[in-house]
């Protein structure tokens, strides 16, 4: 990894600049570059496959939408797919993916799924479950949001990820 994208790699992680219109621009400035560099740079590494995507963390409490639960859904491993995308795509839902089956645990499709509140989260569970046919669910209603942060993979040295003059 070179040094500039070392540098790219520290801003990113630290997440998108809280209320910027320009988050891509503002993340320029701060690594000393130019935006259609960094562009590059996030082109060529999603071009290689060292990126999927990016995106925000959103704070679901702070938009009004403190309702969240986290449904497990026992589904038989030949529907697994079909259901998956099911479910997914319902609005209301932020994550879907698949874990295996431990025991004393039979569950094996999971969604974040979002609402007002617990009543309006459990509302759309139910027409979600009639939707696509699983009826064996719990929802594990999120009673408190802890901490949200993005992950770590370099720890910035001094000056790492800003401007050098």
């Amino acid at each position: 990894m070179t040094e500039i994208e070392r540098r790219v790699l520290a801003v990113l992680q630290e997440g998108f600049p809280n209320a910027s219109r320009t988050p891509y621009a503002d993340m320029a400035e701060r690594i000393g570059m130019d935006i259609q560099d960094l562009l590059n740079i996030l082109r060529m590494w999603k071009d290689q496959g060292k990126i999927r995507r990016l995106g925000a963390m959103v704070n679901h409490f702070q938009m009004d939408m403190g309702g969240g639960a986290l449904v497990v859904w026992q589904v038989e491993p030949e529907r697994l797919e079909d259901v998956g995308h099911c479910l997914a795509g319902f609005k209301a839902v932020s994550h879907a993916y698949q874990r295996p089956i431990r025991p004393g645990w039979p569950f094996n499709l999971y969604t974040m799924v979002h609402g007002a509140d617990a009543q309006d989260t459990e509302q759309t569970v139910k027409r979600m479950s009639e939707a696509c046919g699983v009826r064996t669910y719990r929802l594990l209603i999120t009673i408190k949001e802890l901490k949200k942060v993005p992950p770590t993979y370099i720890i910035p040295s001094e000056g790492l990820g800003q401007a050098q003059g």
